[in-house]
């Protein structure tokens, strides 16, 4: 299984960094002192951002130094130009010196910014921090404020450990507004089961997220099924390897309710052929062209997609998923690739919210139903067994009715722990791992049409964050978030709690990390307090980079167990108060509005 070539499968450059050197502009000795450090500066940030961040599918990201230092408004004007020719999505000023603010100051209103100012005593860079955060913050223009703990040397061209680590996190955050923007939501149908997650709100969509909505209506699969709209020679290619590749797994249907052997075959063709569907349907296919639709060819340039499903498909078709399990793993008959973001049931909110884990972390995102909170007594008076380690507070059981990516076994590897990685990380044997330890079981009596369920255990001892995007009336979006760890337990004791939900369906134990306050108290009241039936859940703890990201896109956070240290949103949100961060988190976001 060969590792996949980097490649942009979306309409649109991908988004680059532009650099700002600023510089004090009195001529005569002040400015042309400070030139070559300036620029050197810029042209640090430059390569360190170049040498450690990538795109989520792989590519590098590309900076753009503005051409010369800038000292004045015409200067600050021949950057933003350069920027906009050079597609420049993501703004970073920079400057070992004090500067003439609102002269040099980027006063884009879109574009996520940030401002290093170099922590020096000589020429102090801090004090134009402080004066260019007030500008910014005067005029309405929230910027994120870089500043180093320690005092440097003038000329010290090193990037402090801190300073590295706000700079990396703004980048990747800002590179996710860019990327979003412009790109569309496809809901494949309409609203399953009642779950109003499913709704596709175009004002939210389109005014905090600058994405556009797509819809077909799932009739589209049976056409492109029913004449041939897929190519052929990859149809095949990819039913033999799902064949060899993907084991079926037991029937816990009663003998009356089986499929037979001739059924199933059917059905396993039928979700080969929803899958490479699903995949065009998103970002186009040129073969088809070559087969006549000139017009499917082209695809809906989604980012994200949702699959509706229940109950109008599945009462009479194979349910999707395979076609949401495949499509959201690194892997398929291609090799290992960037994974899609596609949701179950079309809950729009919970496909935003794997996309942003998604170009946070690069890595594929699991979906899940946050089925169930078993406290340690539950779980002694059901099994015997007395819960012990990260997990004696008791568990959260995440699963789905179904499909979830196939990385999220946890059996690829990171310092020798189990991890979730970015597909160019990912080794062949992992991505075999991963499938040999997942079944495919014949999906359950109330998937009438058949289909095969995911199941899989994940690994335990792997950092994850939980989170999860709602939308509230008379509010807006606001977002939820949990840090913690995935848990294992005895075989015998999964099985028990495991087949009193469906033991059909993957399965993650979920431990948050405990404060002691708030929410956080137990794991009762984190479950409790989750707003939505879905999750989803990414590798690593990173709480703090969704809640930077949440706040470029003005989007209030409710609920979190990140570390006050840890967190990093724009300068202005200081103003509306400093002793309830989540309280000026709401209020600032509620000032300023959505990005768009």
């Amino acid at each position: 299984m060969a590792n996949g070539e980097a490649r942009n499968r979306l309409v649109g450059e991908m988004a680059k960094i532009g650099i700002r050197p600023v510089i004090d502009g009195r001529r005569g000795g002040i400015r042309e002192s400070l030139e070559a450090v300036t620029m050197e500066m810029a042209q640090g940030v430059a390569k360190l951002l170049s040498a450690k961040l990538r795109h989520s599918n792989g590519l590098p990201v590309e900076c753009v130094v503005a051409d010369t230092c800038i000292g004045g408004v015409a200067e600050a004007a021949q950057a933003a130009a350069k920027f906009e020719r050079a597609g420049v999505g993501v703004s970073i000023t920079v400057t070992p010196s004090w500067c003439y603010p609102l002269e040099t100051i980027d006063a884009h209103r879109a574009m996520p910014k940030a401002i290093w100012g170099f922590n020096g005593t000589e020429r102090p860079g801090a004090v134009y921090l402080a004066a260019a955060n007030s500008a910014h913050n005067q005029k309405g223009l929230p910027v994120f404020s870089v500043y180093g703990r320690d005092v440097q040397d003038m000329g010290d061209s090193s990037i402090p450990a801190d300073v590295e680590e706000q700079l990396l996190r703004f980048a990747k955050a800002g590179l996710a507004v860019a990327t979003m923007r412009g790109k569309s939501y496809l809901s494949l149908g309409s609203v399953s089961m009642g779950i109003a997650g499913c709704i596709a709100d175009e004002t939210f969509f389109q005014r905090y997220l600058g994405m556009r909505n797509e819809y077909v209506d799932m009739t589209e699969f049976v056409r492109r099924m029913n004449l041939g709209i897929y190519d052929p020679e990859e149809y095949e290619r990819a039913l033999a390897w799902t064949k060899t590749n993907c084991k079926e797994g037991r029937d816990v249907n009663p003998p009356e309710l089986q499929r037979t052997a001739e059924q199933k075959a059917v059905d396993w063709e039928t979700v080969v052929k929803m899958t490479l569907i699903a995949r065009d349907l998103m970002i186009g296919n040129p073969k088809l062209a070559e087969l006549g639709y000139g017009e499917e060819a082209l695809g809906r340039n989604a980012i994200a997609a949702g699959f509706q499903g229940q109950r109008m498909w599945t009462d009479y078709f194979p349910n999707g998923d395979f076609m949401e399990a495949m499509l959201t793993s690194s892997f398929d008959w291609n090799g290992i690739r960037e994974p899609y973001v596609l949701s179950t049931e079309n809950d729009t909110l919970n496909a935003v919210t794997m996309l942003m884990g998604h170009l946070l972390t690069d890595a594929a995102q699991i979906f899940a139903d946050v089925r169930t909170y078993w406290s340690p007594d539950a779980v002694k008076r059901v099994t015997g067994h007395t819960l012990e380690g990260a997990a004696q507070h008791g568990l959260i059981h995440l699963t789905n009715s179904g499909p979830a990516a196939l990385d999220g076994t946890g059996l690829q590897r990171k310092d020798g722990a189990p991890a979730m990685k970015p597909f160019w990380d990912i080794a062949e044997a992992e991505a075999s791992a991963c499938l040999a330890a997942t079944e495919w079981c014949p999906a359950v009596d109330f998937f009438r049409g058949g289909g095969f369920s995911t199941d899989y255990q994940t690994a335990g001892g792997m950092p994850v964050t939980m989170a999860r995007l709602n939308l509230v009336d008379g509010l807006g979006p606001v977002l939820q978030l949990a840090e913690g760890y995935t848990a294992e337990l005895p075989q015998d004791v999964h099985d028990v709690l495991d087949a009193r939900t469906n033991e059909t369906w993957p399965t993650t134990w979920f431990v948050p990390r405990l404060t002691g306050s708030g929410v956080f108290r137990d794991v009762y009241s984190v479950m409790h307090a989750w707003g939505s039936n879905h999750c989803a859940l990414s590798y690593g703890h990173v709480g703090a980079e969704l809640i930077t990201l949440a706040a470029m896109l003005r989007i209030p956070v409710n609920m979190h167990n990140v570390d006050e240290a840890r967190i990093f949103r724009p300068s202005a949100w200081k103003a509306f108060g400093t002793a309830d961060l989540e309280g000026a988190d709401f209020r600032a976001c509620e000032k300023y509005g959505p990005l768009y």
